[in-house]
């Protein structure tokens, strides 16, 4: 009989399988069962990212939102609410930054998947460089595999021709450009300090430039050709112009174009002392960093529009050169005059642009074809593309009350019995400029054209 003592033992863990509880109720509504096309486990749809996304866009909402919309607004603990202030239910003015933590949090869908590639801007990855010696003596890369490679590439290099970063060389090859569009003003004397001859043309380029075809699609033809040119005689007072654009429709949506919006007047009014303070700060700022283009003015405006829609056409002709006095005006005043009534006060959203770079943000574009078009103007122009300079862009939006903001100005100015003056109506005619106007703009005209005379 063996012994049971000789046996070996084994040590096992004891394990204890607890269910814990769940004390939240079940939810009150059953589940939603969703229809859902059965195109098997094979093609992972149903493990993306975008098939819960897709199935919340394709199912209507079925929410009926009470008074308060979910949300109860119970005024009675803000300070100041029912005398008048209202700073405490305002949006801040400097949203609150959020913690290092959950910026991961605040990441769009479309950044979420696998990383990027951690090669570029890598210091140590560099093309691979064969490194041969010069002078005869020295040791040179030889292999059985790479030699004629190593061979054939020293000798298909050339030294970089030197003569193409010459200055007159440079002129030459701009020169010739002018010469192939305009071959009646080609200079073809000898080369002096004020004139020097263009570079020989092609007769490929010459060919290209009669017969042009599209670099890249072979099928299109070519119809027309407008030469790129200034129109000098359209810059106004201030030298270029100023895009303005609505970040919503101005007057009240309605399923016909409103045509008085093509003549409205955009009424700029006085900066705020608060506003005045701030441009200081900037004007201290770009003078001390020359860098830093100089400030510009973010302005309020007041928006007027015709009383009568029937006027647009007038106020059009009235505008032009061509028999401005022939329409119907609003009064029989002297002189008689349009009238317009304001709609509401805007201010500015965002702006960019440099007022000493007028050619610098972006510049606008027409096509001129004096047989297509009817004349407009007293002084004819030729067929061209004609640009105008744009110095800035500004988004305007419907003036509401904020801290600091105009609106909350003018109600504390009431409050205090102090009287603003506020424009509701505007008489308006198109005029000759002035004097000193005509003055500015020949200043403008002469500094984008130096043949033009400026008068001093």
């Amino acid at each position: 009989m063996a012994n049971s003592s000789s046996r070996p033992t084994y040590h096992q863990d004891y394990i204890a399988r607890i269910r814990y509880s769940n004390a939240l109720p079940p939810p009150p509504c059953p589940p939603k069962l969703l229809e859902i096309p059965n195109t098997g486990l094979a093609s992972g749809q149903y493990t993306s990212a975008g098939f819960g996304s897709r199935l919340a866009r394709e199912q209507p909402l079925n929410i009926e939102a009470d008074a308060e919309l979910g949300m109860p607004i119970d005024l009675v603990g803000l300070p100041g609410v029912f005398d008048g202030n209202e700073s405490a239910i305002h949006f801040l003015d400097a949203p609150i930054a959020h913690h290092p933590h959950d910026k991961a949090l605040l990441r769009p869908l479309a950044s979420l998947g696998k990383p990027a590639s951690g090669a570029t801007g890598v210091s140590f990855l560099r093309r691979t460089e064969y490194i041969t010696s010069a002078a005869g003596g020295g040791s040179r890369f030889e292999s059985s595999s790479s030699s004629n490679t190593v061979r054939a590439r020293s000798t298909k290099r050339r030294r970089a021709d030197m003569s193409k970063d010459d200055p007159i060389h440079i002129i030459r090859s701009i020169a010739k450009g002018f010469d192939l569009a305009y071959p009646q003003d080609a200079y073809l004397g000898p080369d002096s300090s004020t004139n020097i001859r263009a570079a020989e043309i092609t007769p490929e380029e010459r060919k290209a430039w009669k017969q042009p075809v599209h670099p890249i699609r072979s099928d299109v033809k070519l119809l027309d050709s407008y030469p790129i040119l200034p129109d000098l005689n359209a810059i106004p007072d201030g030298g270029a112009y100023v895009i303005v654009k609505f970040n919503a429709c101005p007057v009240k949506p309605s399923d016909k174009y409103d045509e008085r919006i093509d003549v409205g007047v955009l009424r700029p009014l006085d900066p705020t002392p608060e506003l005045l303070e701030r441009l200081k700060a900037q004007q201290a700022e770009a003078e001390a960093d020359p860098s830093k283009p100089p400030p510009e003015v973010e302005r309020d405006y007041e928006f007027f529009l015709p009383a009568n829609a029937d006027k647009v056409r007038g106020i059009k002709r009235n505008f032009g050169v061509l028999d401005p006095d022939n329409v119907e005006f609003d009064n029989d005043d002297e002189p008689p005059t349009f009238r317009y009534d304001r709609v509401r006060a805007f201010e500015t959203h965002k702006q960019s642009g440099d007022a000493n770079d007028a050619y610098g943000e972006q510049v606008a574009l027409v096509l001129h074809d004096p047989d297509a078009q009817a004349p407009q103007r007293t002084e004819p122009l030729q067929k061209a593309a004609y640009y105008y300079p744009i110095r800035m862009r500004t988004l305007i939006r419907p003036q509401r009350p904020g801290i600091g903001g105009r609106l909350q100005q003018s109600q504390a100015s009431q409050a205090a019995g102090e009287v603003e003056e506020k424009v509701d109506q505007l008489l308006v005619r198109g005029m000759s400029p002035a004097a000193e106007n005509a003055e500015a703009r020949a200043e403008f005209v002469a500094k984008y054209d130096m043949q033009v005379p400026v008068e001093g």
